[in-house]
């Protein structure tokens, strides 16, 4: 190693962060590991926000006890974030004014949700990422009688059925032809549109949002003005007193500028520029997670947003930094959506798909095949999670990378 190894320091306390501390120490690393957060909440788990959470069913959403972190020597600081790095001395800027050195950087802060600009301020409009957001969308869940979801991704499509369970009205917002269109495609996406449809929920696909309609006569508590609905871009007025924004997220890598650490254009997606392990080209940089932009066998630069993925990628790059060999295995990609009583399950990679086979179609419950010249490279199923799952040494043959 060209430096060596005294102290790891991990940007970004999430599930990509906490994996890989988890993953160092179980490689081996015995030095100083410091993981930094910039909530004031132990690592917690993200996909209950949308589901579990959001409806009251839990409140505890944590990874690991209290405990944990000391019993594995992981010093966990909380409420602060980085602001800067300069790489030539090796530390990070603190937003408390503070700095700290490393001998390795581990870049993994994740993503925050994209806005739409043009939306001002008001009560009752959110986004989901964080706890805190969730918690927000949650109290005003509890007197909402009408909701707006803009984007029908795997979020928006989540919330939904959340909100139904709640019995709120709900009017599903996509500019793309179908749900789910861009990460599944078209006639998949029918198929998810169709299952919310019977749950009587508003289906709109085709159209964006161009306008949200506020109230200032009622406002909230702290002075905002009180949503009251959107304006679509055909012109009709949806009433909505709880309106969610679900239209993509960025890698938060705005710390990053100037720094010298090499950034995948936004047109790419953005994100962290690595090698197939993480690497940065910065000595003693390394990014995972959804931030981090790793190097596929095709050779291009790729972010992967899957919960699946940050654990593969942090045994990944935990196993490259102390330059011990990583267990063998093949990974195939692997995402889940639960919406109502059915999971949705995606094993391989859909993107590369130039056919759809609607293999099975029962109302709720479907099963395609997704091919490339011929070749299966990704199979879609919604409630068929034993048919799903034994294609997975199939796919495995066309998935010889580790993520993509």
């Amino acid at each position: 190693m060209s430096h060596s190894v005294e102290h790891v320091l991990i940007v970004g306390a999430g599930l990509a962060g906490l994996r890989t501390a988890e993953e160092l120490r179980r490689a081996g690393y015995t030095g100083e590991l410091t993981l930094l957060g910039d909530e004031n909440r132990a690592p917690y788990d993200r996909p209950p926000l949308s589901k579990q959470f959001i409806r009251g069913e839990i409140d505890d959403t944590a990874l690991r006890p209290a405990e944990f972190f000391p019993e594995n020597h992981i010093d966990l600081r909380l409420g602060v974030s980085a602001t800067g790095v300069d790489i030539a001395a090796r530390q990070v800027a603190l937003s408390d004014g503070s700095s700290l050195g490393y001998d390795r950087l581990i870049i993994a802060t994740g993503l925050r949700p994209r806005r739409i600009p043009s939306f001002p301020d008001a009560g009752g409009v959110h986004v989901l990422r964080t706890h805190d957001d969730a918690d927000g969308m949650r109290q005003d869940l509890a007197t909402a009688r009408r909701a707006v979801i803009v984007g029908a991704g795997f979020i928006g499509c989540e919330l939904t059925a959340s909100f139904r369970a709640r019995g709120v009205d709900v009017v599903l917002v996509e500019p793309q032809a179908t749900p789910l269109a861009a990460a599944l495609g078209e006639q998949i996406g029918a198929l998810v549109a169709r299952m919310h449809r019977e749950e009587g929920v508003d289906v709109r696909c085709g159209v964006g949002v161009a306008e949200l309609i506020t109230d200032s006569t009622a406002a909230q508590s702290d002075s905002r003005p009180a949503v009251r609905g959107v304006r679509l871009g055909d012109g009709t007025v949806v009433d909505a007193d709880l309106v969610v924004i679900g239209v993509g997220s960025i890698p938060v890598t705005d710390w990053l500028a100037d720094s010298g650490i090499p950034l995948a254009a936004p047109a790419d997606g953005g994100g962290v520029l690595t090698d197939e392990v993480g690497r940065t080209s910065v000595d003693g940089v390394w990014a995972v997670g959804d931030v981090a932009a790793w190097r596929l066998d095709t050779g291009r630069n790729k972010r992967v947003e899957h919960w699946t993925n940050a654990g593969e990628q942090a045994q990944l790059l935990a196993c490259a930094l102390l330059e011990v060999e990583p267990p063998a295995a093949v990974r195939v990609p692997y995402v889940w959506s639960d919406q109502y009583d059915v999971k949705i399950q995606v094993l391989g990679s859909p993107a590369l798909a130039d056919e759809v086979q609607i293999v099975e179609d029962k109302g709720r419950k479907f099963l395609a095949h997704l091919f490339r010249d011929g070749t299966l490279v990704a199979v879609v199923g919604a409630g068929m999670t034993g048919k799903v799952m034994k294609t997975r040494a199939q796919l495995a043959a066309t998935h010889q990378t580790p993520v993509g």
